[in-house]
């Protein structure tokens, strides 16, 4: 059984009358239910309010925050980053997580977020799974998602067999997304709180994580619906990214994506970097083009997702580069082969350290 964390439920609100009564009504039925619900009402002005006031009425914990952002504060970023905050002083030492107002989370989303916090994790990071009901107009959108989702699957296989991660073990997947968020309050405060930005604060709030090594959990059995509109809360949104597909198909694809040898080259320097004791800090430096006396300097950090994050901007060769559209289905069949060649490899030579099978393509 998971052991007892306080555990407090994050939802920035920005006149979401439609979606709200389904997401509390969602965490209402938790088979573990949150010890508070913490909702941060931003420049509201539906009846969004009225509905966390019945729902507070009706038995729910809920603590209710009112602001009114201005300027570049007026974003979904800053909002969720208050709403932390607010978190951070209700329960320093329990569990914070997130969702988005129009998401319905699962029965037993909290209980199944304390179960991997309990086995170690310091985050955990649940998939969103986004309703494209709405006509034949969807289905080019949700095939490109599903076209996108399959290479980043492939590229992160790979990486779990090269560099594999024990609180991450594959199965696993690579979405960031605010709909389901966990993260350890004294982990948040190790990194500073949550970063300030106006839009990707999930993406940016996981990277934040990363850096000072917190222990992230992609949790492919965690999925939360949510909603497919197309008309969002935050400029450059998942519903903003959405409608211009559904206008014209985008020249690259997701951000996260990069060519297969890039992402092949990456985990093995990650791999190599964990022990760059064995593998020579000078050799290392020559296959990054970067000077022994940057690398050196970029160990120095005191976490290893510093050091690592440092070494991703100075080295050349992991610059990151975008997949175009016409190029997903070559880099797809690349990511196939290789994974399908290291698997090989393996079953020829089991007790081969992966890192070292670094030319079996």
């Amino acid at each position: 059984m998971p052991a007892h964390f306080q555990t407090i439920v994050a939802i920035p609100v920005r006149d979401e009358e439609q979606h709200l009564r389904a997401c509390l009504a969602a965490l209402a039925a938790q088979t573990r239910r949150a010890d508070a619900i913490v909702l941060l009402l931003n420049n509201c002005r539906d009846g969004s309010l009225d509905i966390c006031r019945a729902a507070r009425h009706a038995g729910a914990n809920i603590h209710i925050v009112g602001c009114q952002l201005r300027g570049d504060d007026a974003s979904a970023g800053e909002a969720r980053r208050l709403d932390f905050e607010k978190e951070c002083g209700i329960a320093p030492g329990g569990v914070i997580c997130t969702t988005d107002a129009d998401s319905v989370v699962p029965a037993t989303w909290i209980a199944d977020i304390l179960a991997d916090i309990s086995a170690g994790a310091d985050c955990v990071c649940g998939m969103a799974v986004i309703d494209h009901a709405g006509g034949a107009d969807r289905r080019g959108l949700a095939f490109d998602d599903m076209r996108e989702a399959l290479l980043l699957g492939l590229q992160d296989e790979i990486a779990a067999m090269i560099d594999p991660d024990p609180f991450d073990p594959w199965p696993r997947h690579q979405q960031h997304s605010g709909a389901s968020i966990a993260v350890r309050a004294e982990m948040l405060r190790r990194a500073g709180g949550a970063p300030r930005v106006a839009a990707g604060e999930d993406r940016a709030l996981v990277a934040h994580l990363g850096l000072v090594d917190a222990r992230i959990r992609h949790a492919p059995d965690i999925q939360v619906a949510v909603s497919g509109r197309l008309q969002g809360r935050a400029a450059g949104g998942m519903a903003a990214t959405m409608t211009r597909r559904l206008a014209r198909q985008d020249q690259l694809t997701d951000e996260t994506l990069e060519p297969t040898v890039d992402a092949f080259r990456r985990c093995l320097i990650r791999a190599r970097l964990r022990d760059v004791s064995r593998t020579g800090a000078a050799a290392l430096a020559a296959d990054l083009m970067m000077a022994p006396a940057v690398l050196r300097d970029a160990l120095r950090a005191p976490y290893f997702g510093a050091a690592w994050a440092a070494i991703q901007r100075e080295s050349p060769i992991l610059r990151r580069r975008r997949v175009a559209f016409l190029d997903l289905a070559r880099e797809t069949r690349q990511a196939l082969a290789l994974r399908d060649e290291l698997l090989a490899a393996v079953d020829r030579r089991p007790d081969t350290a992966l890192v070292s099978l670094r030319h079996a393509v």
